[in-house]
């Protein structure tokens, strides 16, 4: 809301007169504060005694008119969605979580992205891609540069996860999901699957010449 008490403080007399004489034209609240303004200068309008009731009734309903128009605009944004209407996302929590557990944004991308389909933000999803690929390929280079001067913590690599993981849920979800209601959609399964690949994953790696013993080094730098 635009404020006319400041505005009209910094305009000379002439000026002030000119919004009480040409009221007309002008916003209600403009002429009202330069009534005011030159009352305070010790200068009152001699129109003032007439026009003051009149613009002051027309704010009045200006604002009875807006407050109405607010509310209704609130209560339809807070009106319950319909059970059966909602859409089954996975939560916030959820997303978090497997990010975490797994020590990879890659997990949490995957389920924002089921949800984000769920949605139909089609451009969201490849803009969660992009986001995804250019933070990996940055996390790599800070680990491989670091790596080149000291051992690094496993604990090192989930730090650098927790920025990917905020912007997905405080940048993400309010842009894109929004205040969506929704129903929590179930994790067992997608909690099963990623055991899974990292079991095979982890038994392939056995397989790998090199890579067992890769694995068996980093560990034993693990604190």
């Amino acid at each position: 809301m635009e404020d006319y008490a400041a505005k009209m403080a910094l305009k000379p007399e002439a000026a002030l007169r000119e919004y009480v004489k040409g009221h007309a034209q002008y916003r209600e609240e403009a002429v009202l504060a330069a009534l005011d303004e030159l009352r305070r200068r010790g200068l009152p309008a001699p129109e003032e005694a007439s026009l003051r009731p009149q613009l002051e009734a027309v704010v009045r309903t200006q604002q009875a008119e807006a407050a109405t128009r607010a509310s209704e605009l609130s209560r339809s944004e807070t009106q319950a969605v319909p059970e059966e209407e909602q859409p089954v996302l996975y939560t916030p929590g959820v997303i978090v979580l497997f990010s975490v557990l797994f020590n990879t944004i890659i997990t949490g991308a995957v389920l924002l992205a089921i949800n984000l389909r769920r949605l139909k933000q089609t451009k969201a999803i490849w803009g969660l891609v992009a986001f995804v690929l250019a933070y990996l390929v940055a996390e790599a280079a800070v680990v491989n540069l670091l790596m080149q001067r000291y051992v690094l913590s496993p604990w090192f690599v989930s730090l650098l996860n927790l920025p990917a993981i905020l912007v997905y849920i405080f940048w993400f979800w309010p842009r894109y999901v929004g205040t969506y209601q929704f129903q929590p959609r179930g994790w067992l399964i997608p909690l099963l699957v990623c055991f899974i690949i990292v079991m095979g994953l982890g038994m392939l790696l056995t397989h790998i010449p090199g890579a067992a013993q890769l694995m068996k080094q980093q560990t034993q730098q693990a604190p």
